[in-house]
């Protein structure tokens, strides 16, 4: 979520037309199983894909700030490195009041977050070529992508392939827990900077889950039905 120019204090907070929108969904949405090290992240990621009438694609993506030290969160541990330029939009106020929402927003730039960790998209009938092992390619790949920039040294924008993205042949067999159930799935364990796992939810509902390597000793990698109220 990226806003630009002078927001004015009375803004309305655009986590709650996400909210809203989310009760809206039409099939089961999931969600990172909640545990200490994780925090949700205000509002949800939409994509919607169709031609006229007919909607071939719906996704819901969800993201999450990870505690390294969840017992204290305002242990400083828990902090990421910031450049200079970063630190100074947290820590410095414009010369206009902001809206209490984007202050609030402002401060979790301060901490790891776990962009699109987790999508759920239900496809339409005519999708046949959606399946979870694609789907997990490009979940994985669009993570690689918007996250791991530097590391791989990419331009912007980066084209739709780049050096170092996983292949259809990184999938393999394996299982996750869904509500507390193991299930059948599929994952990508080759990549060194990620680690993506997923399976099918319903009939065309697929469930993708894409993490930074460097957090998962510290989570339990489940996921559960998310409760919208």
């Amino acid at each position: 979520m990226e806003f630009a120019g002078v927001i004015p204090e009375d803004a309305p907070d655009p986590r709650l037309a996400a909210d809203a929108r989310l009760r809206t969904v039409p099939f089961r949405v999931l969600e990172l199983t909640p545990q200490p090290a994780l925090s949700r992240l205000p509002g949800v990621g939409f994509v919607e894909g169709g031609l006229g009438s007919a909607q071939e694609e719906w996704s819901v993506t969800l993201g999450y700030t990870f505690w390294r030290h969840p017992e204290n969160h305002d242990d400083p541990r828990n902090e990421r490195e910031l450049d200079e330029r970063t630190r100074r939009s947290i820590e410095e106020e414009p010369p206009w009041p902001r809206p209490a929402w984007i202050i609030e927003m402002a401060q979790l730039f301060r901490y790891p977050m776990l962009h699109d960790a987790v999508r759920t998209t239900r496809y339409g009938v005519e999708r046949t070529d959606a399946t979870v092992s694609s789907q997990l390619v490009h979940h994985a790949n669009h993570v690689l992508r918007n996250s791991f920039r530097e590391q791989f040294g990419l331009p912007i924008p980066i084209g739709v392939h780049f050096a170092g993205e996983v292949a259809p042949s990184s999938v393999a067999p394996a299982s996750l827990v869904v509500d507390g159930e193991r299930r059948p799935a599929l994952h990508i364990d080759t990549d060194p900077f990620v680690y993506a796992v997923g399976l099918e939810v319903a009939e065309r509902v697929i469930c993708t889950v894409v993490l930074d390597r460097d957090v998962l000793p510290f989570l339990d990698l489940a996921v559960s039905t998310l409760a919208v109220a």
